[in-house]
């Protein structure tokens, strides 16, 4: 491994386009085939890693000037008075005492010297990524590809976030996501809501456990992408005539009242209500499903570092993102906007959570969370044949395994197995872990998108879909809809619910009853 990595770290390092496009948007600098922090960070750190009685870094106040002395020696630009007054909040005024005082006398120096090896393990993550199929790079829009970090990095990069060390120059431009805790400390003001105190807690509490014991597995962030036009080794983005087509089975369809995705037993992609930059609010004022699963599981929030905002044929899968914390507040999903503050300003930290998701061969945890976005304030848009067919085409490319889907797929169409579909091993029996996507700050209609997940997940070849209702009154009779089928015409596509009428807002019922018509376009594209 020495050897390797010495290698890396020659000529071939400053050869390397995915570190090249990488590094502008961090913090360290390459010279001479090799990473380093320049050297008036290095000195800061250097101290900062010697503790307090050197540093003399031990209140939230001093702590703002240390982090304004770092980022003045990258170059950077001062850090904005209110985030510096938030650092200072949160250290001296809202963490206990007792706790502050073992945060600076431990914790920050750990994290310090741990910002020191950043060059090195970054040194060490290019050189096991070889050719570079996996390593750090910036994954633009419709770049469809896999960054796999070891949660020791990652440790280190969310340090440099908490920090304030990424550079943000260039960083709206590529359609990058906020990555600093700026804002996050910034909005820790005396009159603001609690939960960005509790946030806070949050991450400060991962960074306690990984400064008391590095974790060894790794993550994997992936952007997925459906492509508009043919490709040989894959699939298309499916058009309305596709998917009247279709003749995929429904699978297992299992409604749940209580329990929550996170919680989630069997093995599934679990899903993020996703914003479009991935982790929406996460490091500002957000705090609902997707900002609550990034501060729980807090290794999320690297894949904003790199990833660029998603298009509508795109996904974040991210696989392996470990939880760290227990929390409690009331969870609603289908809210009213006085409720939707309240779901937010509930949330609290209450205290450890031990991650027992076993391994798996590439050394990650297996917790998949899958990121898709909806269509935000739809309004009548979601019910007609565009808005559906965005919805459910985002959704199936989301939970769609493009490895293992032209396999699978070859068995249907064959009319010779007609009836019979592949067996799935228990490797692959993995699922949809989901509930009312894109409906609470983003308005869309619970009934309907229960209904687009179901129909995205089965033709994805997913096993099974347990949806969490959040016992939202809408969805009471939801687990009624064993019966619901998929079926094609000439001129649409249907879906039709036996029992309850659950899809159909009210102002497209008919006289039929429990049908919900698409209107589609004819197309000559065959999927």
């Amino acid at each position: 491994m020495e050897s390797s990595s010495s290698s890396s770290s020659g000529s071939g390092l400053a050869a390397r386009g995915d570190l090249r496009s990488a590094l502008p948007f961090l913090p360290v600098a390459l010279r001479g085939g090799a990473l380093f922090w320049p050297p008036a960070a290095q000195e800061a750190l250097r101290a900062l890693a010697l503790g307090p009685d050197v540093s003399r870094v031990a209140s939230g106040d001093v702590l703002a000037d240390a982090l304004a002395d770092l980022r003045l020696a990258l170059a950077l630009p001062a850090l904005p008075p209110r985030a510096a007054d938030g650092v200072a909040l949160f250290f001296d005024d809202l963490l206990p005492r007792a706790h502050a005082r073992g945060w600076f006398a431990d914790v920050l120096p750990n994290l310090a010297r741990h910002l020191l090896r950043l060059p090195e393990l970054l040194e060490g993550h290019y050189a096991r990524a070889g050719g570079g199929a996996s390593g750090l790079r910036i994954l633009g829009s419709q770049d469809a590809g896999m960054v796999l970090l070891s949660q020791e990095l990652v440790a280190a990069l969310l340090a440099c976030a908490l920090f304030c060390l990424f550079p943000t120059a260039g960083r709206s431009k590529a359609s990058l996501p906020t990555i600093n805790f700026d804002s996050l400390f910034a909005a820790l003001s005396h009159n603001s809501r609690q939960s960005q105190e509790q946030k806070m807690r949050c991450l400060i509490h991962y960074f306690e456990r990984v400064t008391d014991s590095t974790p060894t597995g790794f993550v994997s962030f992936e952007r997925k992408v459906l492509p508009r036009r043919s490709v040989s080794d894959g699939v298309t983005y499916p058009d309305i005539d596709a998917w009247m087509k279709s003749s995929a089975p429904l699978c297992q369809f299992r409604v749940f009242s209580s329990g929550f995705i996170e919680d989630e037993e069997q093995e599934a992609l679990e899903v993020d209500f996703a914003n479009k930059y991935l982790g929406g609010g996460a490091l500002s004022w957000g705090c609902v499903q997707e900002e609550i699963r990034f501060m729980i599981n807090p290794e999320l929030i690297v894949g904003m570092l790199f990833m660029a905002c998603m298009e509508d044929n795109e996904a974040i899968e991210i696989v392996g993102a470990e939880r760290f914390s227990q929390y409690m507040g009331l969870r609603t999903v289908n809210p009213t906007p006085a409720s939707l503050y309240r779901y937010g300003s509930s949330f609290r930290f209450v205290g450890d959570y031990l991650d027992s998701k076993p391994f798996d061969s590439m050394g990650r945890r297996r917790t998949r969370i899958v990121a898709i976005d909806a269509l935000d304030s739809p309004t009548m848009l979601q019910y007609e044949s565009r808005g559906l067919l965005r919805e459910v085409n985002k959704a199936f490319c989301g939970f769609l395994d493009q490895s293992k889907y032209q396999l699978s797929m070859k068995l249907f169409q064959d009319s010779s197995t007609k009836g019979k579909f592949p067996s799935i091993s228990s490797d692959e029996y993995i699922g949809v872990s989901t509930g009312n996507w894109g409906c609470g700050a983003f308005g869309g209609n619970p009934e309907m998108k229960s209904m687009v997940q179901w129909i995205a997940a089965s033709q994805a070849l997913r096993p099974f879909v347990n949806y969490y209702t959040f016992e939202a009154a809408s969805l009471e009779r939801l687990d009624e809809s064993d019966s619901v089928d998929i079926t094609s015409r000439m001129d649409g596509w249907r879906v039709v619910a036996h029992a309850p009428r659950v899809l159909i807002p009210e102002a497209e019922r008919r006289n039929t009853c429990g049908t919900f018509r698409l209107a589609a376009s004819q197309s000559q594209t065959q999927w």
